[in-house]
């Protein structure tokens, strides 16, 4: 009996205070591009908006998708932090689950603790009850004993701690290649893995793949 693969298809991203919009830009753009993803549900923090404009000088909440993806999409929907009443907070809309990327230590925070304060902490509460997925691609650095119990706390909840750590061994050649190549190693994880993402190969791969050529 044949039997195929099952993607995720309805999809929540959320971006945070903590710096790393081009992350943002990326994954947005990876999910744009995949044609298993149906539905996504974007949602940004007030602290995100001033990351979007020092970072990447895009200032505003109007038309905020078509901006940073550089059209306007039918498949991503944005929504407000504030609305408490999207479809993403309730456990009984059909999501797949969330990415928080990134995930500012005050987002851990109201996450590890189960606040739900406001649409994001929601959303991710959600994911937590239901046992959906939900990577928290954190970015601050050095830790304190108040971030590291709340990872502690997010992991237990049943949370994937992402850092926000990217790869080297591939060479990139700008942060936009850098943060792509993170956002696939994600959305990977998440069960959507990216044609052409590198792949590691030993020594033994990479010589008997040198000699085929």
């Amino acid at each position: 009996m044949s039997s195929s693969r099952q993607y995720p298809q309805n999809l929540t991203l959320a971006a945070t205070g903590a710096s790393g919009a081009v992350f943002t830009v990326e994954m947005l753009r990876a999910l744009e591009a995949d044609e298993r993803v149906i539905r996504v549900n974007f949602v940004v923090s007030d602290s995100c908006l001033r990351v979007l404009a020092e970072e990447l000088q895009i200032a505003g909440r109007n038309d905020l998708v078509e901006r940073l993806i550089g059209r306007p999409s039918t498949k991503i929907q944005q929504h407000t932090n504030v609305d408490i009443g999207a479809n993403i907070a309730s456990g009984s809309y059909p999501s797949d689950g969330m990415i928080v990327l990134p995930c500012s230590m005050g987002t851990l925070a109201g996450i590890a603790n189960g606040m739900a304060g406001n649409l994001i902490e929601r959303a991710a509460d959600v994911c937590l009850k239901e046992r959906r997925s939900l990577l928290l691609c954190i970015r601050e650095t050095p830790f304190n004993r108040i971030h590291l119990r709340n990872m502690t706390l997010a992991a237990e909840a049943g949370a994937v701690i992402y850092p926000v750590m990217p790869t080297l061994y591939n060479l990139p050649q700008s942060t936009s290649e850098m943060a792509k190549q993170f956002v696939q190693r994600v959305l990977a994880h998440v069960g959507l893995p990216q044609a052409g993402a590198y792949q590691w190969r030993s020594d033994e791969e990479a010589g008997t793949r040198d000699q085929e050529l």
